[in-house]
């Protein structure tokens, strides 16, 4: 028996000193894991509350002002790493013996932080529950009143999260056995998760980690610093360096101008660049040319003077940006949809046609993380039960909340979930593309129009959509984390628990944020198009929830006939990305990304000209030096988004003491200050 593998610590070193030469596995064969419930320490949880709210702040606030919110994945693992490597040897320089921080360790702190701060956008916080409010309703020209109004207080979110963000944690449960030992999905930024954790925990990684720490805290300071300068020239209204008027004064009036924010330049940074050229492109085509040209139709398409009316301009603005979202969403759904299950045959005969893998010829690191993974596994009718309890006691409590929402309208979502889990889990594992928020707009269209215009049918498609989102776009998230946790010999318990852990902390973080928010803009301001926090995504979904109620009659003249060519634009240019793709044409980097371009058509152009020149610093940097730009560059954004994002705690307390800032800074035409001189001097 001596020959034979039983622990998976050992797997005949001579036929395999080659392999074992460059295996991760054989760099850690001295520390071999510890059990799963020493894999969540108390440090662990004490560092996940305090970096799951830096994190979750730093994802509402961008999902308020731009609609767009980051992967802060490799963020989280930075800086877990950074805080607690540095206390535990601030505790061994002052003579307290500690445990290793090992990289288990970091990988249950970056799970738990990013199952908080993902919450602040799957749990509807950014989208569907603002979308709710009288404000958003009438931003996107509804009435604002009525049974498609619902505002919800800070009891009532609690206990909405509550119930519905843990059901995703049971089906990830379900999926993990399948989709990554069987199927062996790569989920792209769940391995380079691992990669990272791994590299830092090596001595080699651990002198990369300082650099990059060194760098995340010179752009936190420099961004915290120059949000602070600032202040002190916004003594006003449109005062202070927010409307710089980049491209001169006319451009300013349609709301093109460069407001010096370190967090949209670090978010562009991070955004792939065509994204960013596509926000840019879009605020382009819809302020620049589109609206000039409807504005002028007033009189003759449309009567009605208010610029956030249905049956106004924003009869043309939200049907418009709607198109373009809806034809996106069904694109990429049906093709998706479609590779998944060319994929998920291809493996279905390739394994009735091959016997399955003998372990010996897996690999070592292979089979040390099967080892590890599978003697970890939660029994599979634990998570049948947990989610079947879990969907009957939402059933059942929801619609006390959400009174527009029958019991039988939850019981359908929680029925349906499953196999849509599946399937955007699947796609996820392959493409890392969750496909949770084009279910939910989907459910969205569905339960609107089931529930009806005179029921509250906006609410409830709104809260079908939020539950379809949480349950099915937080699954696919998860089964990033088992990723790691599979390459890293993370215990799949562990995982759960700081799962469990993370999503327990961001059902009470996320909602004191939202409400921390509110009182920011003051309340009843929190999504309106020029306040400082217009809510973008909630004012697109609460369109999809108008149309889907009242239908296309309180629109204006052309509006429709306007919508059916975005609609197929929106097809013709998914359909040419994935056949330049598909055929590695040269074009295939410069097609505009559907989704981004529709963002501006909800919330106007000013933050694409920071995101944009975000990319373009990276463009420089990687031809400048390629090696540091692709090594700091996510550092350096992540501490641009950090430190914008602290300096909002101090400016709320000098807001709260009434402490007005000395100096207003505003920019004039010559005419003005002709007449400012005439007038005043």
């Amino acid at each position: 028996m001596a020959g034979e593998d039983v622990t998976g610590e050992h797997v005949d070193s001579k036929e395999h000193e080659e392999e074992d030469a460059s295996s991760v596995e054989a760099i850690f064969a001295g520390q071999p894991p510890a059990p799963w419930w020493r894999q969540v320490t108390v440090r662990s949880v004490a560092a996940s509350v305090v970096l799951g709210t830096v994190f979750s702040f730093m994802a509402m606030r961008l999902g308020f002002t731009t609609g767009v919110v980051p992967s802060f994945n490799m963020p989280a693992s930075l800086v877990s790493f950074f805080v607690i490597s540095s206390w535990t040897r601030l505790l061994g320089r002052c003579g307290v013996p500690t445990p290793p921080f090992t990289r288990q360790e970091n990988v249950v702190v970056q799970t738990c932080v990013i199952a908080c701060a993902t919450l602040a956008f799957y749990g509807g916080f950014m989208t569907s529950l603002p979308a709710m409010s009288p404000t958003v309703a009438r931003a996107a020209g509804g009435p604002g009143t009525g049974t498609n109004v619902y505002t919800l207080h800070a009891g009532k979110m609690i206990a909405y999260s509550f119930l519905t963000g843990f059901s995703s944690l049971f089906i990830t449960l379900l999926l993990t056995k399948v989709m990554i030992l069987d199927y062996k999905l790569l989920y792209p930024s769940g391995s380079a998760i691992a990669g990272l954790v791994n590299s830092f925990h090596t001595p080699k990684g651990a002198a990369t980690a300082k650099l990059q720490v060194a760098a995340l805290l010179r752009s936190l300071v420099g961004s915290f610093g120059w949000a602070a300068f600032q202040w002190f020239y916004t003594g006003g209204d449109g005062c202070g360096f927010q409307a710089f008027p980049l491209f001169g004064l006319d451009a300013y009036e349609k709301r093109f101008y460069f407001d010096f924010s370190p967090s949209l330049v670090g978010v562009g940074i991070i955004c792939p660049f065509m994204v960013n050229l596509s926000l840019l492109v879009g605020a382009v085509l819809s302020s620049g040319i589109l609206w000039p040209i409807l504005q002028a139709k007033q009189g003759s398409w449309y009567t009605d003077p208010s610029p956030s009316s249905l049956r106004g301009l924003n009869g043309y603005k939200v049907p418009m940006g709607i198109s373009l979202v809806l034809g996106d969403c069904l694109f990429q759904l049906t093709a998706v949809t479609i590779r998944t299950a060319r994929s998920f045959h291809h493996r279905r005969q390739t394994s009735q046609q091959q016997p399955d893998e003998e372990p010996a010829a897996r690999s070592y690191d292979e089979h040390r993380r099967i080892q590890s993974f599978q003697s970890g596994q939660i029994p599979t009718s634990f998570a049948l039960a947990g989610y079947a309890l879990l969907a009957a006691v939402v059933t059942v409590l929801l619609p006390t909340i959400f009174p527009q929402v029958r019991f039988y309208h939850v019981a359908v979502c929680y029925a349906m979930a499953p196999l849509m889990a599946f399937c955007s889990s699947y796609a996820s594992g392959l493409t890392d593309w969750s496909l949770g928020t084009i279910y939910g707009k989907l459910a969205i269209f569905i339960f609107g129009a089931w529930v009806g215009e005179a029921s509250g049918g906006a609410i409830a498609g709104l809260v079908a959509g939020s539950i379809v989102v949480v349950v099915i776009g937080n699954s696919s998230e998860l089964m990033h984390d088992f990723k790691s946790a599979y390459l890293t010999l993370t215990s799949p318990r562990s995982m759960f628990a700081s799962q469990v852990i993370g999503t327990a902390l961001g059902c009470v973080i996320n909602p004191l944020l939202f409400l921390g928010f509110q009182k920011m803009v003051a309340k009843g301001h929190l999504g309106e198009p020029n306040s400082p926090y217009p809510a973008p995504m909630a004012m697109a979904y609460r369109g999809i929830a108008d149309i889907s109620v009242e239908g296309i009659r309180t629109l204006p003249k052309h509006s429709i006939m306007i919508c059916i060519p975005c609609f197929c634009a929106a097809l013709f240019v998914d359909a040419l990305a994935a056949v330049a793709a598909a055929c590695k044409w040269r074009i295939r980097g410069c097609i505009p990304n559907i989704m981004a371009m529709a963002i501006p058509f909800f919330v106007g152009p000013t933050f694409t000209i920071d995101m944009f020149l975000g990319s373009l610093m990276v463009v420089v940097w990687k031809r400048v030096d390629k090696q540091a730009a692709n090594l700091l560059s996510i550092v350096v954004a992540s501490g641009l988004i950090c430190g914008d994002g602290l300096w909002a705690l101090p400016s709320s307390l000098l807001a709260m003491f009434k402490v007005q800032p000395p100096i207003c800074m505003k920019f004039l035409s010559t005419f003005q200050h002709d007449q400012m001189q005439r007038h005043f001097v």
